[in-house]
């Protein structure tokens, strides 16, 4: 047991470890080069550093790398409970549609009804980030509460199908929208379909970080509920889990991690499946109380590490997000399921 318990606390630390590590190269690399004491300095507020460096660190490296990590750590822990309801070891917030109803959103305002040029990445006003956020927030919002609202009245792999159905029809009012659309809409649209983690400032990390948070902690109230889902919805009804109302609140809680995400940054893709898979490789177990810190931790650390390779230190160009986290995470799959042999021995 105490082995078991140290080489546990060991793989913590050697990941904690190697996050934060990320952390700092991500701050002191990009397109202009700190060292590592210029960063130090200016993190802790001290030393007399140059005013355009303290704005870069402070005011857009920061942020970014902080919601990076916050980001991963949203997606990892999601797609973990998403995988333990559904016991689907390919199940992760793209399933309940969670970013196809972002993507209606922001479609909405991008290709339909916003001025010519809209983008988060063109310089935009805050008034107009926000409205894209709201569009793309609401637009998942809304079709959560939809399958919430079905989750309660049907067994669990019928959300699973309804989840996808919504996605499916949700991608075909898009895909309508996207043909009709003028060109300059229609690559401000691509643009944000890429994912992005630099539209977050720091008066938006008001309400962005406190909502992973949120989701994070309410996920953390089902550890043992979901050990029980893990052995099947009759098993865990005969130890006394309220399955349906577990299921509702821990969807709610993936729900909430990824609509965040996926409002404030656009649809990052892999994250979801690859954290939990790598930290059931990590660890060897199927305990909650282990995988929900490690997925965090993961999740934070293949983000992270993501987004310093798409930002390219030393180049002159922004990679797409969403095209490296699938050249990380899909590698990490296939190599956690080679690894693990049976998938059925997981779920």
């Amino acid at each position: 047991m105490k082995s078991a318990t140290s080489q546990r606390l060991g793989g913590f630390t050697l990941i904690a470890v190697a996050t934060f590590t990320m952390f700092l190269l991500s701050i002191c690399l990009g397109s202009v080069n700190f060292s590592l004491s210029e960063v130090l300095q200016t993190l802790l507020g001290h030393g007399d550093a140059n005013a355009v460096h303290r704005q870069i660190i402070l005011d857009f490296r920061l942020p970014q790398v902080l919601t990076a990590l916050l980001s991963g750590a949203a997606l990892g822990t999601a797609g973990l409970l998403m995988q333990t309801v559904f016991r689907n070891p390919l199940a992760d917030p793209f399933v309940l549609g969670v970013n196809s109803g972002a993507s209606l959103g922001v479609a909405i305002v991008l290709l339909a009804i916003g001025p010519i040029g809209l983008s988060l990445t063109d310089g935009l006003a805050g008034s107009g980030q926000m409205l894209l956020i709201f569009a793309s927030s609401g637009g998942a919002a809304a079709t959560l509460f939809i399958v919430l609202l079905l989750s309660r009245r049907v067994d669990i792999m019928s959300v699973l199908i309804i989840g996808l159905m919504i996605s499916y029809t949700i991608g075909a009012l898009v895909s309508i929208l996207m043909f009709f659309s003028m060109a300059e809409r229609l690559q401000s649209f691509i643009n944000w379909s890429f994912g992005d983690y630099g539209n977050v400032s720091w008066s938006q990390m008001r309400y962005f970080g406190p909502a992973i948070l949120c989701g994070i902690v309410l996920s953390s109230l089902f550890m043992k509920p979901l050990d029980a889902l893990l052995l099947g919805e009759r098993y865990a009804e005969s130890l006394g889990t309220r399955t349906k109302q577990v299921r509702f609140f821990v969807l709610l809680g993936a729900s909430l991690l990824a609509g965040t995400v996926t409002g404030f940054c656009g649809p990052i893709g892999f994250l979801g499946i690859a954290a939990p898979h790598l930290s059931r490789y990590l660890f060897q177990t199927n305990n909650h109380q282990v995988l929900i810190p490690a997925s965090i931790l993961v999740g934070a650390f293949l983000s992270v590490s993501a987004d310093f390779v798409a930002r390219g230190p030393g180049l002159d160009v922004v990679l797409p997000l969403n095209a490296i986290t699938a050249l990380i995470g899909a590698p990490v799959i296939i190599a956690a399921l080679v690894k693990q042999g049976k998938m059925k021995r997981l779920f």
